[in-house]
């Protein structure tokens, strides 16, 4: 029998390990914990597969970059498992969040998208913000600002 995936809410906790391996490099003394982590407007997901976490998100109340009239969610620390990446995971849990949010009234996502990524994004239709590109503090590689409309989409 295959075995079934599926997105659940869980606790930021449970996503530790998999932001260190997958997004700090195994660093032991990076830190992987958001101050917004334990916030009841935080929504934190992950894509369980066989008892283990494949991939993972977390979605944050945080000002639009792009209009901070909105109601906005900021996407930190989406990771997939490098033996699970090119599944369909990552944007499984995406589309997930993505209904979540719809339902709570969000109209819009932002991200600060490894450029690594940004293929990865562009087809789950988010967009680049111009001339946002930077060096993330936190691991020193090149990310853009990408936003992500839900308005349009189905409540």
């Amino acid at each position: 029998m295959e075995p079934v995936a599926f997105v659940e809410v869980v606790e930021s906790v449970e996503l530790h390990e998999l932001r260190r391996n997958v997004l700090r490099g195994g660093d032991p003394t990076a830190i992987v914990e958001d101050p917004r982590d334990d916030r009841p407007d935080s929504l934190h997901l992950a894509v369980r597969l066989d008892d283990g976490l494949v991939a993972i998100g977390s979605f944050y109340v945080s000002t639009s970059p792009r209009d901070p009239t909105q109601p906005s969610m900021q996407l930190r620390y989406l990771a997939t498992d490098p033996g699970w990446q090119r599944h369909g995971f990552g944007a499984m849990l995406l589309r997930e969040g993505e209904a979540l949010l719809i339902r709570r009234g969000v109209d819009s996502l932002w991200a600060n998208a490894r450029d690594t990524a940004l293929g990865f994004y562009l087809c789950e239709g988010w967009e680049t913000l111009p001339n946002s590109e930077h060096l993330s503090a936190e691991t020193q590689l090149p990310h853009t600002v990408i936003v992500k409309q839900l308005g349009h989409l189905e409540r």
